[in-house]
């Protein structure tokens, strides 16, 4: 007979009868193990379960459970048996089955648009580290800005009972049923970066009106007087507010507004390098672009570059939200320092709160504000002292 763990033959011998089924124990590696009809004794076994370290014991399987939980009515002697049967048949604890049964299983689900982007990826690092202090676990789900994907993530993970949700919603999504009370079942749902006004949830958002107010003031106290925006899709709130926040800007200093110089895209280096050439073709190009995208400041400089513009001498560029590239490139990009860590953090609190205080909560929107960070990309009277504003 072959052991059914460490698989060497001719070291098995009988070890007696339990429950009518004969009893083996490998002398190799000091297993025991019972051979049964269902069960061939030189079959690799599945995952052990609590049933087969009642067996092991020669125990009920509820003895077992409360064994393993500390229960105050097992013996110090079958308790020690229980777990010296669990550690040699490498038997772990379904957590998921004992959350299902309790109804939390101390869980965190996050719904991202993309890992890549480090804005992202250093919410979610702010998420964690608040959520593993607290026992949570976090399962990441990312939409790939994906209106169907994110919904059948939220759906996959309110089907998995998790605790919790946290949501930034992808660039398509413009219907929020699948975050509303009925659809999530009841579980907290917290709203972070692009949100929704529909859903009555707690949010952690940007001052997004503020950081565009000041980063086209800024523009303009560098001497810019045809300012072109960079907008992201229209149904995001993210996208109106900062355009919002560059209009005021150009009303509260005289400017008038044209039109000419808005454009709406989805993100996309393409159409970033398509709004360049349109505004390049007309007869008063921009002297100045406020990409609300970091990631699409980063294409206008390279685009200018190309197409043998000097940055910032013939056209300044500012972006909004800041990463390691922002300072590494040619000329530094000015920029609007988010604080994706602190927005993670805040947004795993507003989580436990609700969870800690379920019948005092009331919903309600926490907003971070932003560093202006200029750096030379838009620093067109020629100084290069780099400066950090609170705005």
């Amino acid at each position: 007979m072959i052991c059914i763990k460490c698989h060497l033959p001719d070291s098995v011998v009988k070890a007696g009868f339990m429950r009518g089924h004969q009893r083996y124990v490998c002398r190799t590696c000091d297993y025991h193990f019972t051979a049964t009809k269902d069960v061939p004794a030189n079959k690799r076994r599945s995952q052990a379960t609590i049933s087969d370290v009642a067996r092991e014991v020669g125990v009920a399987a509820s003895t077992v459970s409360r064994a393993m939980n500390g229960h105050a009515d097992i013996s110090p002697a079958t308790r020690q048996a229980v777990l010296e049967a669990a550690q040699r048949l490498d038997y772990h604890p379904n957590t998921l089955a004992q959350g299902l049964k309790s109804h939390e299983t101390h869980t965190l689900g996050v719904v991202i648009p993309e890992i890549e982007r480090p804005f992202f990826a250093t919410v979610v690092s702010g998420i964690q580290s608040v959520a593993t202090e607290a026992g949570y676990q976090v399962m990441i789900c990312q939409s790939k800005e994906s209106y169907r994907i994110e919904v059948s993530n939220v759906q996959a993970l309110v089907a998995s009972q998790v605790d919790g949700l946290l949501i930034c919603h992808s660039r398509e999504t413009e219907n929020f049923d699948h975050v509303k009370p009925a659809a999530c079942r009841g579980i907290p749902v917290v709203h972070f970066d692009r949100v929704s006004d529909e859903v009555n949830s707690a949010k952690v958002i940007l001052d997004d009106w503020n950081g565009a107010f000041h980063v086209t003031e800024h523009l303009i106290q560098q001497g810019a007087r045809r300012i072109a925006i960079l907008a992201g899709p229209a149904s995001l709130l993210i996208s109106r507010n900062r355009l919002a926040g560059y209009q005021s800007a150009l009303k509260h200093y005289h400017f008038a507004l044209r039109p000419e110089y808005e454009r709406h895209i989805e993100f996309r280096t393409e159409e970033a390098e398509a709004a360049l050439d349109a505004w390049l073709a007309l007869p008063e190009p921009p002297d100045a672009i406020f990409a609300i995208n970091y990631t699409n400041a980063f294409d206008l400089l390279v685009a200018l570059k190309k197409r043998g513009q000097r940055v910032p001498q013939d056209v300044a560029v500012v972006g909004f939200g800041d990463e390691f590239m922002a300072s590494m490139i040619e000329p530094g990009l000015t920029t609007v320092d988010l604080h994706p860590f602190r927005i993670g953090q805040q947004a795993a609190r507003l989580f436990l709160e609700q969870v800690q205080q379920p019948e005092n909560f009331k919903p309600r929107t926490f907003v971070i504000a932003g560093d202006l960070i200029i750096r030379q990309s838009s620093l067109k009277r020629g100084t290069a002292e780099l400066f950090r504003l609170g705005i």
